[in-house]
């Protein structure tokens, strides 16, 4: 722990939890989707489902789609700008089995009618954990840069990914790949404790049988 996890974030709004890391939450989704968005369907659970409208979990989570960082003003205004964008919104609340308290379920579905489904937690101090993507379990902070790949279970495909990351002169410090069966949808996620060139993004898009790269460095 730091005195940043103490103090809190830099943020808008009146709780880490709440709207700083629900605005990572809407960010990370909207990146993974990597298209414009056309609609934006939001499921809050436990606490988020409670007070959300309170506390700003509802613009913070639409300004993170709108990839606003949680320190932005432009947060205050985000639901405002969405529509003008022509962004539909929907917001629920419902209950999502064994998820923690601060849980968002966002489904966007891009102009051309790409869909893909977050699960996010806000876990204190602006942090959160990415526990799902499209119904799969996956599980990333953030904190650290980090690579997601969505690619065919297909042999391979991992030692060519690792390959070009050690080329970057990138440090793995956690690796993780969940599939949904084999040779169907898998995700592949590294946590690297240094930096990574984001020009190798490209490559590793390159390589066959990977749908999409992400790198994130959201804090």
């Amino acid at each position: 722990m730091n005195v940043f996890d103490i103090v809190g974030p830099v943020m808008i709004g009146p709780s880490s939890s709440h709207t700083a890391g629900a605005a990572r939450i809407g960010k990370t989704a909207a990146m993974l989707l990597g298209a414009p968005i056309a609609k934006a369907d939001i499921l809050f659970h436990g606490s988020f489902a409670k007070t959300y409208r309170g506390h700003g979990t509802d613009k913070a989570i639409v300004g993170g789609i709108l990839k606003l960082d949680p320190w932005d003003p432009g947060i205050r205004t985000s639901i405002e700008t969405a529509e003008k964008m022509g962004i539909e919104i929907m917001f629920r609340t419902g209950t999502i089995e064994n998820a923690h308290p601060n849980t968002a379920l966002i489904t966007l579905t891009s102009e051309k009618g790409k869909t893909i489904s977050v699960q996010g937690a806000s876990i204190g101090g602006g942090n959160i954990v990415i526990t799902k993507v499209n119904d799969m379990e996956v599980y990333f902070t953030g904190q650290k840069t980090t690579l997601i790949v969505m690619h065919q279970d297909v042999p391979g495909i991992i030692a060519h990914v690792t390959n070009l990351v050690a080329a970057g002169n990138a440090n793995i410090c956690n690796f993780r790949l969940n599939r949904e069966e084999k040779g169907g949808l898998a995700i592949m996620t590294l946590e690297m404790d240094s930096d990574f060139d984001s020009s190798l993004v490209k490559q590793v898009k390159a390589i066959p049988f990977v749908y999409n790269t992400i790198l994130l460095k959201l804090n």
